[in-house]
């Protein structure tokens, strides 16, 4: 029943996607470059900043230091938020309400739910904007432009037009403190692990021109044309986006080429596709992931997905299509999912997975705020960019797979494949065991449970109906 549900679901998909002209999107077959504007700039200098406590403080130092402007937009944002911890606190209204005596700060805000029974509700945005620019230069507007039941969910930042942040980091406590290290101390509450880019160069203008549209649109007020910055390196960048349709007067049939990029990348893997992400309930991600493992492209082949342990929504839909991936799998080892825990002695408190990251045999990687639920793929507004760089992508996974194996960079198979199957199995099994048998975690590393193979795979397409309209 589930699978059916699903199947509608998909074709739902393709009828709305075809009466827009972008039923391309479902179809990619290419190495993860998405058709149209913006295309791929060359020239970029990008640095991948994983968990808040490397990211949130170069994002505050980068705000300090603008000269001319600076343009928020996300989700939710916590006037009191800390930046920047220890002996040099940087709290969000107090930076920005500093730099608004001098520059121009712009926020743009999802305006909330419009019914209480959903968080941050349009109540709650309206104080918190009230607070972020009391007694202050900083403008704010709030944007109900959403279809119903979604938001507004990218995270970017545009400073001057010559810096840009891209990624899944909240500059907000709602539902947890964005502010963990890498090492992940188990600190009596949740720990939270999350990834962001610092841009530099020409792909700067695609992220400030789609701020710019938004802003013009909501608050009315014209913003001067975006230049394009200068070289900044070596590195070529592909801005994309998903926005519905017949939400902005300059987009009106949408921009769905976050999905059009993920989709023909996963289809075009050889060898492994490895996702952190906070959500696995796509169906047209899953149809592809359940292709690519019922036809392997080599003997090989591996998925391996990081997921939270249970996600704040959504749990069921993500268990039904794990127990779709492995039941295709019949016990062939290709496909592996973990969760993360901090560990204190005997206690382990789970890590928030918030992080959206995707790699394809260390030659393609997007990174950015989109979920791989229908929510973010078809009817949010988000924001991801795409590299196709080998250095960077093969640096940035051995980065991430330290982090969760504990493991220096170094010790870790040059194989990705070795590494899998000699590190994050083993690991990730022993450590499911060891919390089946009640005994204390000796690694972060955790074998998700095996899934509902009954409610949860009907729960999740049902879910998928009631949300995506």
């Amino acid at each position: 029943m589930g699978e059916a549900i699903s199947e509608q679901i998909r074709r739902h998909h393709r009828r709305r996607l075809r009466r827009l002209g972008w039923v391309h999107a479902l179809e990619s077959e290419t190495i993860g470059w998405a058709r149209g504007e913006p295309p791929p700039r060359a020239g970029n200098a990008v640095d991948v900043l994983i968990d808040g406590a490397e990211a949130l403080p170069v994002i505050a130092d980068e705000i300090a230091a603008a000269r001319s402007h600076v343009h928020i937009s996300g989700w939710f944002f916590s006037p009191d938020f800390a930046l920047a911890r220890g002996d040099h606190l940087v709290v969000l209204r107090h930076l920005l309400a500093d730099l608004a005596e001098r520059v121009d700060v712009r926020v743009l805000a999802w305006a909330g739910a419009p019914l209480p029974l959903f968080r941050p509700s349009r109540r709650e945005v309206t104080r918190m904007r009230d607070a972020l620019t009391r007694q202050s230069r900083i403008k704010c507007c709030l944007d109900a432009r959403e279809r119903p039941l979604h938001c507004h969910h990218e995270k970017i930042i545009v400073i001057d037009d010559r810096v840009a942040f891209v990624g899944g980091i909240d500059l907000t406590s709602q539902t947890g403190d964005r502010f963990d290290s890498s090492d992940h101390p188990a600190r009596g509450a949740v720990g939270w692990h999350d990834a962001a880019t610092r841009i530099e160069g020409p792909a700067v203008a695609d992220v400030a021109e789609h701020f710019r549209v938004r802003w013009e649109q909501v608050s009315g007020e014209p913003l001067a044309p975006v230049p394009t910055p200068a070289r900044g390196g070596d590195v070529e960048l592909q801005v994309v986006r998903t926005v519905p349709e017949r939400i902005y007067k300059a987009i009106p049939r949408g921009d769905f080429r976050i999905l059009e990029s993920y989709a023909g990348a996963f289809r075009s893997a050889r060898r492994f596709i490895y996702v952190e992400n906070q959500f696995l309930w796509s169906v047209e991600i899953a149809r592809v992931l359940r292709d690519k493992l019922a036809d392997p492209p080599s003997p090989e082949f591996r998925i391996v997905c990081v997921l939270p342990s249970k996600p704040n929504s959504g749990n069921d839909d993500t268990r039904g299509v794990l127990a779709e991936l492995i039941d295709t799998d019949a016990d062939e080892g290709r496909i592996l999912a973990c969760a993360l825990y901090a560990r204190s002695g005997s206690r382990a408190d789970p890590v928030y997975v918030h992080a959206k990251v995707g790699i394809v045999d260390d030659r393609w990687m997007t990174l950015g705020s989109a979920n791989l639920n229908e929510h973010s793929l078809f009817n949010d507004t988000e924001m991801n960019v795409v590299v196709h760089d080998r250095e960077l992508v093969r640096r940035t996974r051995l980065r991430l797979w330290s982090e969760h194996l504990e493991c220096p960079p170094e010790r870790i198979p040059a194989d990705p494949i070795e590494a899998i199957d000699e590190l994050w199995k083993p690991i990730s099994k022993e450590q499911l065991e060891r919390r089946a048998a009640g005994e204390p975690l000796t690694h972060r590393l955790v074998r998700l449970q095996h899934v509902s193979r009954r409610t949860s795979r009907i729960l999740g397409p049902i879910n998928g109906i009631v949300v995506d309209g």
